[in-house]
């Protein structure tokens, strides 16, 4: 009971909550779409640039507690001074920022949708290998952009980089960010989030462009595994594992990370930063190389998969397993929602199709003939150079079709191509058979 008294019982110097204002500079609030302990973040629309924006009023009330409100104003004035900096595609832009009536207040992107690495940071929901291996890929040239320019961002940690719902990524809250020759970055007593620390941040020695790649290499571990490379019962023997400690080897935590990555994770972990990767420039290229190999490998994974779903359709019961995989490597696979159009009549072009799995419905001038079901196929009038499509095909549901170009299929071999004119024979007297059938 005592831990959830501590969580709903403000604690002594908190700030009360504010009501939410119906407008902060020039902007009109439209509603608050998050709340922490530096802040309040609005939803609002910038009418002059036709943009939705996020407003992060920072707390400077702290209920008399002086210093925490000078921490807060020091984080405001950090991120205020880089209004327009950094300009880079995976760096959250700040665009505007300003104080009116005690409120102090910046202006940045808001991405609909985003959410941030902290929900992929569980071992029951963590990101395929290959993705984050591009997450931390984009993270690491984005803080190669940011070091270039002179500012260490100091709080590199999960719930500091985003994920937007195409699968692009976005560092966010550069408030307690180092600056290079400004003063306003220097926040006495506040250097980051502990279990993300570098250890020469643990140490409040002189930090570099390393001790953000060093947070970066703990946040990939993490999404790796679905736990922080140290962990302990206080804040002392957390910060002396950093100092001191090893992670456990990432393979004992998840076995078929491979062993490269796992290599890339721990020299982003080395101690003295000397021997980590020299930027993140040198990061990403080194995981760039991973990438390409993990690529692979889930191709061959993914072709597998797709293997032996054809291998159960009707349309290849006579296939030889050489010539499923030839007729594999000679097309693509594409998806299609409920209602839409995947060959249109009176069109040409030189592809047929197979259903792999769903329906799809059958049109002529806008009336209905038919249904054709998975392992059936249709377009076979492509293998007629400039015929035109005799009927539309719709999905009816959610369908996957394979495409296979007939320019394609005449370079797989004679053996293959016959199989393919044996099978469009049966389904043509199938359909002729099908029309004649007399109706009750």
């Amino acid at each position: 009971m005592s831990n959830l008294r501590s969580l709903n019982t403000p604690k002594p110097g908190a700030a009360r909550p504010q009501p939410m204002p119906e407008k902060i500079g020039k902007y009109v609030i439209i509603n608050e779409v998050g709340r922490g302990s530096t802040g309040t973040v609005y939803l609002s629309h910038d009418p002059y640039y036709g943009r939705d924006v996020a407003i992060k009023v920072y707390n400077l009330d702290a209920s008399g507690d002086e210093d925490r409100r000078r921490i807060a104003r020091k984080m405001f004035l950090s991120e205020a001074h880089m209004v327009g900096m950094l300009q880079h595609p995976n760096i959250l832009p700040i665009y505007d920022a300003g104080e009116e009536n005690g409120r102090c207040y910046i202006v940045t992107e808001h991405v609909h949708g985003a959410r941030t690495l902290s929900a992929y940071c569980r071992p029951d929901n963590l990101l395929r290998v290959d993705d984050v291996v591009e997450i931390i890929y984009k993270a690491a040239r984005a803080l190669h952009y940011a070091h270039s320019r002179g500012v260490i961002h100091r709080d590199i940690k999960p719930s500091n980089i985003m994920l937007t719902l195409d699968s692009d990524v976005r560092i966010i809250d550069f408030g307690i960010a180092l600056v290079a020759d400004s003063e306003i970055s220097r926040i006495e007593g506040i250097a980051g989030s502990p279990s993300y620390m570098s250890p020469e941040q643990v140490q409040s020695v002189e930090l570099t462009n390393r001790s953000d790649l060093y947070s970066l290499g703990a946040v990939m571990y993490e999404l790796l595994t679905g736990t922080r490379p140290f962990r302990a019962g206080n804040l002392q023997k957390l910060l002396h594992q950093i100092v001191f400690a090893t992670p456990p080897p990432i393979h004992t935590l998840r076995p078929e990370i491979p062993e490269e990555l796992e290599n890339v994770t721990a020299m982003a972990l080395q101690k003295e930063p000397a021997k980590r990767y020299k930027t993140g420039l040198d990061f990403a290229a080194e995981l760039t190389r991973v990438h390409q190999k993990l690529r692979a490998q889930y191709k061959r994974i993914d072709q597998q998969e797709q293997f032996s779903l054809l291998r159960k359709l009707k349309f290849f019961h006579d296939f030889s397993h050489e010539e499923i995989w030839e007729v594999l490597r000679a097309s693509s696979w594409q998806d299609y929602a409920d209602k839409e159009e995947i060959v249109k009549e009176g069109e040409m072009d030189d592809r047929f199709y197979i259903i792999v799995h769903g329906n799809v419905a059958v049109e002529r001038n806008g009336r209905a003939l038919g249904q054709l079901d998975a392992g059936d196929c249709f377009g076979e009038t492509s293998y007629v150079r400039g015929a035109k499509r005799t009927a539309t095909i719709r999905a009816a549901g959610a369908v996957t079709v394979m495409k296979v170009s007939s320019t394609l299929l005449e370079q797989v071999s004679a053996e293959c191509q016959l199989r393919f004119n044996q099978v469009f024979l049966r389904n043509m007297i199938g359909r002729l058979q099908r029309a004649e059938a007399p109706t009750a």
